[in-house]
């Protein structure tokens, strides 16, 4: 398929998972939650932005990251040598977790912690919990018991760390999983298991994602027991007015430089990595190198766009709709305005469309995009409704987050062990840089709007969001064995009819 069309097929899908959001904000925007021109004129050029953005990053994905990351791993895989596949395992989750720009974001909010030291402590934390994933999937080792223990500790844990570093902790989970991470470590994943001939391996193919989901939150609450941040969380304060076309403009422009040096930053690690593993063990053709290195332009592209228009664009939209709708006589209003936000902002992570799209290729079509997209959907306007109760009650976190996580770890022993190892993954997918972007600003404006403390209250949205997945993933898959359960009986039923038949048609054949 010709690039051409590839990019036009790569663009109807972005204004597919953008446009139902644009037309939410819009319909509010002249109904019930009016908002400043300015604002409007910045989501809507941001909007722009994240479409194109959306359609080179996916183009850029499936070029680059996608092989980039399967070759490398059958190729550890291949070398059988133990050593070197801990050793590269742990820099691979350490380097791309520092490429990640919404960790980026998470430090610049915790100034107790210096932020090299929690960008640090969390790249470490996916490293180490990378090369468990990887030992994983060798060794054949299940899934759940290894998320029953880490989610247990992680939650004895917060019992003793401040609470104002609770709802961070676990946003980091999600937030450290995003559009540069997830998109080579799924890969890896599929890499590693195409290697194994058994029949567990598809199974295993997934599961890197939330196990490196796990090693975040571990250790920023470990910083939690170091540093107190009490007192020194903060929160940025979104304005936004300008006169004329010229500053509106100036607005992207200026902070365009800013993202085309963090995402160069970025991008260059893994770019550095890759040509040392290219030299030194895969020896790919040119060919494929070019279009490995053209679909790095693209995602480079891609991810400026994308993260300009979410962040100057969407940003200021999502803290105000959130102060409006609030501030409202009846603020219960944004619980389902959250929801319906949720069930679709969702189809616009640039790394859900990753994970779609391997969940249907690794499963043959058993488990189609458009399946997941619904159970993902449905999960985050679940979560989104759940942070909004947080945000106007100030329940404490870990009366979701506990039940939640209990519940999940629960239906894994009854479903397939595909969905569990999906379902985990989903939930660091889901939340993206849209999340981080639009929702978590929503709920900080109806947080100021209603008075509450935005450090415990409207931040662990994006754990919200990072939970429900799990869930709702899990139930597709029990109502699909039930289904095949089903469907066995009735052939069971059948045979005895059948077997005359058949042995006269056998029979026949024979003769």
């Amino acid at each position: 398929m010709g690039i051409k069309k590839k990019l036009k097929e790569k663009w109807q899908e972005s204004v597919q998972a953008v446009f139902p959001i644009i037309v939410i904000v819009l319909a509010l925007c002249f109904t019930i939650a009016p908002i400043s021109p300015s604002i409007l004129l910045c989501f809507l050029i941001g909007a722009v932005l994240i479409l194109i953005g959306m359609m080179f990053f996916t183009l850029g994905a499936e070029m680059s990251m996608t092989p980039m990351g399967e070759r490398v791993g059958s190729c550890l895989t291949q070398s059988r040598n133990l050593a070197l596949i801990i050793l590269i395992a742990f820099l691979l989750g350490f380097i791309v977790t520092i490429s990640e720009p919404d960790l980026q974001v998470l430090a610049n909010q915790v100034p107790a912690v210096p932020n090299m030291v929690l960008i640090l402590s969390v790249a470490g934390g996916v490293g180490a919990f990378l090369v468990l994933a990887l030992l994983r999937m060798l060794f054949g080792i299940p899934l759940t018991p290894l998320l029953m223990v880490f989610y247990a500790a992680a939650f004895v844990l917060a019992f003793f760390i401040p609470k104002d570093f609770l709802s961070i902790a676990f946003d980091s989970g999600g937030v450290t999983t995003g559009p540069m991470t997830v998109p080579f470590i799924m890969a890896l994943g599929v890499g590693v298991s195409a290697i194994r001939s058994d029949r567990h391996a598809a199974d295993d193919s997934f599961g890197l994602v939330s196990l490196c989901s796990v090693g975040p939150i571990l250790a920023v609450m470990i910083l939690g027991l170091i540093f107190n941040p009490q007192d020194n969380v903060t929160v940025n304060a979104v304005t936004l007015e300008v006169d004329n076309s010229r500053q509106l403009g100036a607005l992207f422009v200026t902070q365009l430089p800013t993202y085309l040096k963090e995402i160069s930053l970025s991008l260059l690690p893994i770019f550095l990595f890759f040509m040392i593993f290219q030299v030194l063990m895969l020896k790919l053709s040119k060919r494929k190198m070019i279009k490995i290195l053209i679909g790095l332009a693209y995602t480079y592209i891609g991810l400026v766009l994308f993260l300009t228009g979410a962040n100057v664009g969407f940003m200021p939209a999502g803290n105000y709709l959130g102060q409006v709708l609030a501030g409202n006589r009846h603020p219960e209003i944004i619980l389902p305005i959250a929801m319906l936000i949720g069930y679709f902002i969702v189809k616009a992570e640039p790394a859900v469309y990753v994970l779609n799209k391997q969940v249907e290729e690794i499963t043959d079509g058993a488990i189609s995009a458009k399946a997941m997209g619904a159970g993902l959907s449905i999960g985050v306007s679940i979560s989104l409704g759940l942070a909004m109760i947080r945000v106007l009650t100030g329940i404490s976190i870990l009366w979701f987050l506990i039940p939640g996580y209990a519940v999940a770890l629960g239906i894994s022993f009854f479903v397939p062990k595909i969905y569990t190892a999906i379902a985990f993954d989903s939930g660091g997918v889901a939340s993206g840089p849209m999340t981080a972007a639009f929702l978590l600003p929503l709920a900080q404006g109806a947080c100021i709007a209603v008075g509450g403390n935005i450090v415990t209250d409207a931040f662990g949205v994006v754990a919200m969001v990072a939970m429900t997945p799990l869930i709702t993933i899990q139930v597709m898959g029990l109502a699909s064995k039930i289904a095949g359960n089903r469907r066995k009986q009735a052939i069971g039923a059948e045979l005895p009819a059948m077997s005359f038949d058949l042995l006269e048609e056998d029979a026949i054949i024979e003769l």
